[in-house]
């Protein structure tokens, strides 16, 4: 009865096209953690392509990123907070710019991001920005609008184990759409509003990456940089916040662990 339920539900969806499904995440919530614990099973089994960095040897790097995540958390805006393990993994590969969180809260960074930022709002800013993906479960909404309506069967109903194998693999690369990178670089901001964090952080990375001949895939069809850093400053400006920690010098120390 409840597979009858669930395909009736699909057939309906269908009816409507393309643009519901820009509006509908076909993917339930209680999947997303699985859908996680997926992706870091194949990130962890894939050494060639996500190198990552042990965690027994590197306990003070890894202290210092889950300290900035746990800041994020207790913001007071994760929905998600209880519900994810928010599972920390740094990735040893230097000329990758770039961190991501999946669906259920593992979150991701590359040394090369680290090392290319100047300063610890900045990374506390991108990892906002990534936590935010995961909360708001854009990630799920995207690969629902690639999927569509075969992508809520073969999930909901547990077939196509080979798609599903395709799905989780391609979401450490998945693009996000304009308004959730917006969306996203908003919540960065508020995540950190509230703490002595400088809650312009974020727009530092893409100060940075202005003017940069080949910037990173996931920059090359969204908002440009200048358009993001000028949101963000007037997002932190007009919500007032009064942070001002950088901690540049400390950050400095921190790059040198790699």
């Amino acid at each position: 009865m409840k597979k009858i339920l669930i395909l009736a539900i699909i057939a309906s969806l269908a009816t409507f096209g393309c643009k519901v499904l820009r509006n509908i995440n076909l993917i339930p919530e209680s999947q997303d953690k699985e859908l996680g614990q997926q992706l870091n099973l194949e990130i962890q089994n894939n050494p060639k392509e996500y190198p990552l960095l042990q965690k027994k040897g590197n306990e003070a790097a890894y202290a210092y990123v889950e300290k900035l995540v746990k800041n994020i958390l207790n913001s007071g805006q994760i929905k998600h907070k209880d519900d994810y393990p928010w599972d920390v993994s740094i990735i040893d590969n230097d000329t990758i710019l770039n961190a991501f969180a999946s669906p259920g809260g593992y979150v991701y960074v590359y040394t090369g991001l680290i090392k290319f930022l100047d300063s610890e709002d900045q990374l506390i800013g991108v990892l906002g920005h990534e936590i935010a993906h995961a909360d708001l479960r854009h990630s799920t909404s995207q690969m629902s609008q690639r999927y569509g309506t075969q992508l809520s069967a073969d999930i909901l109903l547990g077939k196509n184990a080979a798609m599903v194998k395709e799905i989780v693999s391609g979401l450490a690369g998945l693009s996000y759409s304009r308004n959730h990178e917006s969306q996203a670089d908003e919540y960065a901001v508020r995540y950190t509003c509230g703490t002595e964090y400088n809650a312009k952080g974020v727009a530092g990375f893409f100060e940075k990456m202005k003017g940069r001949p080949s910037p990173p895939q996931f920059l090359s069809t969204h908002p440009n940089p200048e358009n993001r850093v000028k949101a963000i400053n007037k997002l932190a400006d007009s919500l007032k916040c009064g942070g001002r920690v950088t901690n540049e010098a400390a950050y400095a120390l921190f790059k040198k662990k790699f």
